[in-house]
């Protein structure tokens, strides 16, 4: 199944609910404008469509290999790394001073986007080379930037993410890495990391390892990790690798899915000790760590959205061709193309409205994200880094989550031959499951959104969105139609859940926290069908503003944003239900540990 990116949902987000044009207008960006976005959209599709997707099943059917401690990729993958590298696509959001192309978040997310729908699998790679580069950033020294950006933001060279250990999962306390000084600024590091995406691999020169450790003396717990940098080969004075370091793949996991992409086992120290560079300050590197895990954790959230798509347009296809069985409302005496029928049209416009919403909030996000790093004035940064970081969690777990939903409808829409292989409608739901878990499962990102999000400001960053949703209530207002009442009436009762449930965490997050965290995952999944209907509200404004400029798509617009008013939204409803009304903490914590 071929991928076409669909260019003109992602600009009409870009343009009309990010606002692309006041993007353009904060420092630094002035070049982004949406001819800059549409040019770069285009080259993006080209590349993805025509290179990247036509290898996903490839990588499928033929992963990654590991041998004597060396990972082969899938065939095609490493020739189209180069072509990626060459392309500059790996720099399109980072700095001009170290080779990046330097623009907005905006820009780069339908680019991140159409890179996972093509090929998630590949996409890994650049994914967690990205953190590195902002962890390098923000915390890096000048020599260390000098010596690694550029390469890793040419694509010469990729980043990884070490934090796992057999013991330490999610619980980065128990982490038992070790990272001894030697006395010349340099370390050794010793220990065990696991689930290392991109850990070894034949598509790059060499390997930037960012990894937790431990110092000696260092306090327990998170407050005593720090940071280091540790290259698969040490680099030269020209800047070229030279010898090999300390640090070697001694497997790879077989997995349910995202089979290309090798996740490896990775040894420090067998041999002497691992050479390491301390990134910024000892005993900080969960603090820089988490720099990388927030842009991490926001990619994955459009990784659910780029594999839906995926899946949407593979089962839109299926649906058009597929005849089977006659309609029945009698409108045929012959049986009829099954997207006639009206559970799959069900299904359709389901897996359509999920992921045209989970777009929209995340590009939008993308455009907060902006504003906070760019925005002149101090006032105007700390709001928009507010809404961006009371977002993340939600466009992480909720657009993740959904995409579970999605792409199996994808294969109900197939019926049996979705169950089939060969088909390809399989092969997302299986990448799609990691989703909900790595950079931090569903419920870690309902502990972020209560703990961090909603209780540390006292609901601030909430309630600034509610009032911003009060005001496209009261836009609605202004239209008639069955889509606007529908909308009217619907998201005004999410908006009441979701401030509903507001007002429960911040009241019992502290007398009773049990009750709260019991509904964490509801209070997101919430959260995400109401700001994603949000969004498609403002949608459904434009839209219906702009229907006679061109009909056909504006019209599927509106007609999407109908669907998502009367199908979607109403879970709110339920939702709200199982955390404030319902004390599902009683229920949840009734039967005794034995009785499970």
């Amino acid at each position: 199944m071929s991928y076409t990116a669909p260019l003109k949902d992602m600009l009409f987000v870009i343009d009309e609910l990010a606002d692309v044009a006041s993007v353009a207008a904060l420092p630094g960006f002035e070049d982004a404008t949406l001819e800059t976005a549409q040019a770069v959209l285009d080259e993006a599709a080209k590349f993805n469509g025509e290179v990247l997707a036509p290898l996903n099943a490839e990588g499928d059917k033929h992963p990654s290999e590991w041998h004597d401690g060396k990972v082969t990729t899938t065939p095609g993958f490493k020739e189209a790394f180069r072509q990626y590298g060459e392309g500059g696509w790996q720099g399109v959001v980072h700095p001009a001073d170290f080779g990046g192309q330097g623009l907005p978040k905006l820009i780069a997310t339908p680019c991140i986007e159409m890179l996972n729908a093509a090929n998630m699998s590949f996409a890994l790679c650049p994914l967690l080379t990205d953190g590195a580069i902002e962890a390098l950033l923000t915390a890096g020294s000048d020599e260390l930037k000098q010596r690694y950006l550029p390469k890793l933001i040419s694509g010469e060279w990729t980043g990884t993410m070490n934090l796992t250990e057999p013991q330490a999962g999610s619980d980065l306390a128990l982490v038992r890495t070790r990272a001894e000084p030697q006395g010349d600024g340099t370390y050794k590091v010793f220990g065990t990391k696991i689930f290392i995406t991109y850990g070894e691999h034949d598509m790059a020169e060499n390997i930037v390892h960012l990894v937790l450790a431990r110092t000696p003396g260092a306090p327990e717990g998170v407050k005593g990790i720090s940071l280091f940098l540790v290259p698969k080969f040490l680099v030269d004075e020209d800047g070229s690798p030279g010898a090999r370091n300390d640090v070697h793949c001694v497997s790879i996991e077989h997995k349910l899915g995202i089979k290309a992409s090798p996740t490896a086992v990775l040894q420090y120290g067998d041999h002497g000790g691992a050479t390491g560079y301390l990134i910024g300050e000892e005993n900080r590197g969960v603090e820089y760590m988490f720099i990388m895990m927030n842009a991490a954790r926001f990619a994955v959230g459009v990784q659910g959205i780029a594999v839906s798509d995926r899946a949407y347009q593979q089962a839109a296809a299926y649906a058009k061709d597929r005849v089977q069985s006659r309609p029945v409302d009698g409108s045929a005496k012959q049986s009829v193309a099954i997207i006639q029928h009206p559970d799959v049209r069900r299904m359709l416009s389901t897996m359509r409205a999920l992921t045209e919403g989970a777009r929209a909030l995340a590009y939008v996000a993308a455009a907060h994200s902006d504003f906070a790093h760019h925005a002149t004035d101090a006032d105007t940064r700390a709001f928009h880094s507010a809404i961006y970081e009371y977002l993340v969690p939600i466009v992480k777990g909720w657009s993740t989550e959904m995409s579970i939903d999605v792409t199996s409808l994808g294969v109900q829409v197939h019926g049996g031959m979705g169950f089939i292989e060969e088909t390809g409608a399989a092969q997302h739901l299986r990448d799609a499951r990691i989703l909900t878990i790595y950079e931090g499962t569903t419920a870690i990102q309902a502990n972020d959104l209560i703990g961090r999000k909603t209780v540390r400001d006292g609901g601030a960053a909430a309630r600034a969105i509610l009032a911003q949703i009060d005001e496209t209530l009261a836009a609605l207002e202004q239209h008639d139609g069955a889509a606007f009442d529908a909308m009217h009436r619907r998201l005004s009762a999410g908006r009441a859940a979701l401030a509903s449930t507001v007002d429960f965490v911040l009241r019992k997050a502290k007398d009773d926290p049990n009750a709260v965290f019991a509904g964490g995952v509801a209070y997101l999944k919430l959260a995400g069908i109401v700001l994603s209907g949000w969004q498609m509200a403002r949608a459904l404004i434009v839209a219906n503003t702009r229907r006679a400029d061109d009909p056909a798509f504006y019209g599927a617009k509106i007609a999407t944003a109908h669907f998502f008013a009367d199908h979607v939204l109403p879970q709110t409803v339920a939702l709200e239900a199982s955390i404030v009304s319902a004390k599902g903490d009683q229920g949840m914590f009734a039967l005794a540990e034995d009785q499970f």
